[in-house]
């Protein structure tokens, strides 16, 4: 018979073979990267086998630890499905479940509706993430995923529903037009101290105009001052003083109707990026996966 600790060995063997190092194992685990690493050696140890082949660039499983993975992924999953099961015919929201949004929108759109939910049903355990990778969610057992935009094809063992797009307009505070000038086409962008959406690889995300293409339209780069890779950030650089920014309408329309920012080129206002609800279809008959989608898709929808 299995001890707990050495279940939990095989929960997060499974867990650094998928993710791909011991760093993302922790992050996903809410483990230090020094638990994982010592519970892997613990497991090894155990064994006698090498379960990864080590070295200072990858982590990748040997020969026997893919094996071995294979069979422990596939006694975790019954384990799941066991789970499922039982708790199936139950009504309250209750038990584990991960959440997954993105930063800005899930702090202040998601998250007033999350902390309702989770204070009316005290059975429920959540683990919530804010992030605006890109998420696998069957990969990473996530059960209720908010994204904007979002893949062209979603997986197979993926659900979704739209709640609303996400308008983008450019902004600016009066004192900076004052002092700039207010741009009237999108050349004049150009010369303007632009502050864009920055990437971790130290690029910037392309801006959004209307186009013919699919989705929210065409993509262009545009020469800015300023890169900050967080929507709210750059709403507080904008609103500074510092710049023009590309932001969603839900961001700043409080401040849009107070006066202590402008819309400006209306004319390049986009039609907008989905944003949609997604959950692992494994488990929508569980309660706290039923409940918490309608729950979200009531309250969010537009």
């Amino acid at each position: 018979m299995l001890s707990e600790q050495r279940f939990k060995g095989l929960v997060v063997f499974v867990c650094v073979a998928e993710a791909g190092s011991f760093t993302a194992a922790a992050e996903r685990l809410s483990l230090t990267t020094s638990a994982v690493s010592k519970s892997i050696a613990r497991l090894e140890e155990r064994l006698g086998i090498k379960l990864f082949e080590r070295t200072t660039r990858r982590l990748a499983l040997s020969d026997p630890g893919q094996n071995y993975y294979q069979t422990c992924k596939r006694m975790l999953a019954a384990l799941d499905e066991a789970e499922l099961d039982m708790h199936a015919d139950q009504t309250e929201p209750r038990g584990r479940v991960r959440i997954d949004l993105p930063a800005s929108y899930g702090k202040l759109r998601v998250m007033p509706v999350l902390i309702d939910f989770i204070a009316e049903h005290e059975l429920l355990m959540p683990h919530i993430t804010l992030t605006d990778r890109f998420v696998d969610q069957v990969e990473e057992g996530i059960d209720v995923l908010v994204r904007i935009g979002g893949p062209e094809t979603w997986p197979a063992g993926v659900e979704r529903r739209l709640i609303g797009v996400q308008r983008q307009i450019f902004c600016a505070a009066p004192d900076y037009l004052q002092r700039k000038g207010e741009p009237t086409t999108e050349r004049d962008l150009h010369e303007h101290g632009c502050v864009l959406y920055g990437r971790n690889d130290g690029g910037v995300y392309p801006l959004h105009f209307p186009g013919p293409q699919a989705g929210d339209g065409e993509q262009r780069i545009i020469p800015g001052r300023i890169a900050i890779g967080d929507a709210q950030g750059q709403l507080a650089m904008v609103l500074a003083g510092l710049g023009i920014a590309q932001l969603p309408t839900w961001l700043v329309q409080a401040h849009l109707d107070e006066g202590t920012l402008v819309h400006i080129l209306p004319e390049l206002t986009t039609s907008g990026l989905p944003i949609n609800i997604a959950w692992l279809k494994s488990r929508q008959s569980l309660p706290k996966v039923r409940a918490l989608v309608d729950t979200l898709y009531n309250a969010l929808s537009n």
